[in-house]
């Protein structure tokens, strides 16, 4: 049997005993976590790991490229995870997370790398106004920058799709949701945020504030007009 697969007969008594108490109480009283994370399905890329997160913290949807569709009426499984997230759970914050030497970002770059694979192909065509920035914005940079500057610009691009989703739009109009861009470099360890202020991606450190890429605060185009017309 598969080494890994063969882990899942620890769970029960070595694993699940350990937080039996916490189990306990989301079984019976259910979840409600705070956040969503949207991140890639990476192997390498553990949302709860990265977070420390505990059951019942954490609801996560993950795809290669750690893409959002824009909104749409035909169903999926990153649109129905965001809605249910955002209506059904009441989560806050809404972190779409990307990394070093992401495998989606690099059959973007490589003119036939996804031929073979048309359901690739096709997914990531939610990541083309990322590469048309970095072809018009970044013409000269080659290699592991070329593909820093796109796995970058993906998170933003996808950043923007969330906010064609009914759900996340009235929640950020009421200052309910936050949005987050994060990017792991995974040789080293390190998480860079996307700051709404410089509209850059600058580190995470313990020792000044988390940069956010939206930030709570209500955003109600119409009032000011309204209340003058009242």
């Amino acid at each position: 049997m598969n080494e890994v697969i063969g882990r899942v007969f620890k769970f029960e008594k070595h694993v699940f005993a350990r937080h039996a108490d916490l189990y306990n109480r989301l079984a019976t009283k259910g979840q409600s976590p705070k956040a969503l994370m949207i991140s890639c399905a990476d192997s390498r890329i553990v949302p709860e790991l990265i977070l420390q997160a505990e059951p019942g913290d954490l609801f996560v949807t993950r795809n290669a490229g750690n893409i959002v569709p824009p909104f749409a009426q035909m169903n999926g499984g990153v649109s129905s995870a965001v809605e249910y997230a955002v209506l059904a759970l009441g989560v806050t914050d809404i972190i779409v997370c990307g990394h070093s030497g992401c495998g989606a970002m690099e059959g973007l770059l490589k003119p036939g790398a996804l031929d073979e694979m048309p359901n690739v192909a096709a997914w990531l065509r939610h990541s083309h106004a990322a590469i048309g920035v970095v072809r018009k914005c970044y013409p000269d940079l080659e290699g592991r920058d070329r593909l820093r500057a796109l796995t970058l610009e993906n998170i933003v691009c996808q950043l923007a799709h969330l906010r064609t989703h009914p759900s996340v739009a009235a929640g950020i109009a009421r200052g309910a949701i936050a949005l987050h861009g994060w990017y792991v470099d995974i040789h080293s360890g390190a998480i860079s945020a996307l700051d709404e202020k410089s509209g850059e991606f600058t580190a995470v450190r313990d020792d000044t504030p988390l940069p956010v890429a939206l930030p709570h605060a209500p955003r109600l185009a119409a009032h000011q007009a309204l209340s003058r017309i009242a």
